[in-house]
């Protein structure tokens, strides 16, 4: 896959990724954040993909790769909305003393 097809492949799985993951606190991200979060969570979809099966996921641009990558994203936001949460939390905490 070209560059372009990366791009366009990482807005598309991040996208999607953020519209699975929504609930009530779900913000619009931006491109570039779409962009982000779609190849990360492409190479991070392929790391659970392969320790599940024991299979290596081909790179190309088809459906099953696709899943793969907004599986991968799904998680990484997850992780994510964990993370900012639970830093959320402290800095409130640490304010009320």
């Amino acid at each position: 896959m070209g560059f372009f097809s990366w791009v366009i492949f990482g807005a598309l799985a991040g996208w999607v990724a953020n519209l699975a993951v929504g609930g009530p606190d779900r913000h619009r991200s931006g491109c570039l954040v779409n962009i982000a979060v779609g190849i990360v969570g492409a190479a991070l979809g392929g790391l659970i993909y392969r320790g599940i099966t024991g299979e290596r996921e081909t790179l190309g641009f088809d459906l099953p790769s696709f899943g793969v990558a907004v599986l991968g994203s799904v998680v990484l936001l997850l992780i994510l909305r964990a993370i900012s949460s639970a830093g959320r939390r402290s800095r409130r905490s640490r304010d009320r003393l």
